[in-house]
């Protein structure tokens, strides 16, 4: 049933006035970010004051630590290690983290280091504002609420600077964006840098491919998965062919990972699962559960009574993957900001998540604070008492207070996912289309008619939802 009044996306001109704002809100927010790390960068980010403060940094570290402050090429160059010997990113991840260490090469040796932090929080910076902006336009007539609900984060501006996850972050919201204007083929090249980026935004192909498969949207899906493909070997390729190790290091330290802080498996360690359990059995039950899971969005996906919006799914199967997986960075909760604004762009779930990852901010870093002064005795935390000034719990929090902070991040994340899911189970409770609009990020989908529902195989119901979309 085709929507009478469909609703437009917002006009080229209000977009546009809506830049500065946006720009501006994101720009402000990194820089408070910036500031927020200094304790950290006056002190050579100092793994204790780190800790203590809630300022860790990936960059810092290890820009010495991955050989680039001796002039070592990712992926081309190894280093010593205990069980890393070349950069474990994927290879546009490396590729930025070699630019910047070019980029700062006519700094004297000892100010190096601090200005590869600062170039890097920089262009992480101009990522954060092209996500920013790119979910304003995907998100249609709520383009300003959905660009300052990324901007204004609290978690943006606490994990910006955390690591280089920004980078994929951006490509897959500018993917996303490139979709929603029915460019499916730039879409496609954005989804494959992402790819190359991180390995996550690979999962967003699932949700494409369902919801082309029920709209029948099949030319606009080959172009997109051949855009995706084309990009991602065009940068690895010349890797794969000429430094295979280094290129495949990301592959095996993920493989050969074993339990890491923020997983739900470090909660059942002390339920049963054994903290030397091989990493086998551990991908075995992540991936496995992550199978179901996704099975499960899949049926979803094509029975529901109305086709679901393309952000709701994509929410739904990168939840999927999170949860039973087992690291779970702080940093992390950058893939799923734009994605929650777009999928559930409501304040009171919204809030509540954020409040549960500032939650798990401060309880990771104040928890390994404790780890650190029981390793190293008890004159290292009479040193730190005297430099911390209390900005963290004295000896940080014990582990039971950091599972509380766990679990809480991982009920609001879940809770986020049932939310989506009674919503595309029950369209009219969706913010989005109570205004008449169907999927405005949903590119080619966006008001098309079904051909293909498991929906449509049951005897009709007089209490069911319309299938079909509103009109384009």
């Amino acid at each position: 049933m085709a929507s009478p009044n469909p609703v437009p996306s917002p006009a080229p001109g209000r977009a546009a006035r809506l830049v500065p704002v946006l720009t501006g809100a994101a720009a402000l927010v990194c820089l408070l970010g910036w500031l927020q790390k200094q304790p950290c960068a006056r002190a050579g980010f100092d793994f204790v004051k780190t800790t203590t403060n809630g300022c860790y940094t990936d960059v810092y570290p290890l820009y010495f630590a991955r050989g680039l402050s001796d002039g070592k090429v990712p992926y081309f160059d190894s280093f010593s290690g205990t069980d890393i010997h070349y950069v474990e990113y994927p290879v546009l991840s490396g590729f930025f983290m070699q630019v910047v260490a070019l980029l700062v090469k006519p700094f004297g040796v000892g100010d190096r280091g601090m200005a590869f932090y600062d170039v890097t929080v920089g262009l992480l910076g101009l990522l954060a504002i092209a996500a920013v902006l790119a979910t304003a336009y995907v998100a249609g007539r709520r383009s300003l609420r959905a660009g300052l609900m990324v901007a204004l984060s609290p978690a943006l501006l606490l994990t910006a600077s955390i690591n280089w996850d920004l980078l994929a972050v951006a490509l897959s919201a500018l993917a996303l964006w490139a979709w929603s204007a029915r460019r499916p083929a730039l879409a496609g090249a954005l989804l494959g840098l992402a790819v190359a980026a991180k390995f996550y935004p690979l999962l967003f192909l699932g949700p494409l491919v369902l919801l082309c498969l029920r709209a029948g949207r099949f030319r606009a899906l080959g172009r997109l998965l051949a855009g995706t493909a084309a990009s991602w070997l065009v940068v690895n390729v010349p890797v794969m062919l000429f430094a295979w190790d280094g290129w495949f290091e990301f592959y095996r330290f993920s493989q050969e990972r074993g339990i890491d802080w923020g997983s739900i498996f470090f909660v059942l360690q002390d339920h049963g699962l054994s903290a030397a359990t091989e990493h086998d059995t551990l991908n075995l039950l992540g991936t496995g559960t992550f199978l179901v899971l996704a099975a499960g969005i899949a049926v979803l996906a094509l029975c529901a009574p109305r086709r679901p919006r393309l952000p709701q799914l994509m929410l739904l199967v990168l939840i999927a993957f999170m949860l039973p997986n087992k690291v779970w960075s702080p940093q992390y909760v950058l893939w799923l900001l734009p994605l929650v604004v777009l999928a559930r762009p409501k304040l009171p779930a919204f809030v509540l998540w954020q409040a549960g990852e500032v939650v798990y901010f401060f309880g990771i870093w104040w928890y390994l604070l404790s780890v650190t002064l029981q390793s190293e005795g008890s004159g290292l935390s009479a040193t730190l008492s005297a430099a911390a000034h209390l900005h963290a719990p004295e000896g940080g929090v014990s582990q039971s207070v950091y599972t509380l902070a766990l679990l809480a991040r991982f009920a609001t994340v879940a809770l986020l996912a049932v939310l989506v899911v009674v919503e595309i189970l029950r369209p009219s409770s969706d913010a989005v289309r109570t205004d008449g609009a169907d999927d405005p990020a949903g590119g080619v989908l966006d008001g098309a008619e079904d051909r293909f529902s498991l929906a449509r195989l049951r005897a009709p119901s007089p209490h069911r939802e319309p299938v079909t979309s509103a009109a384009p």
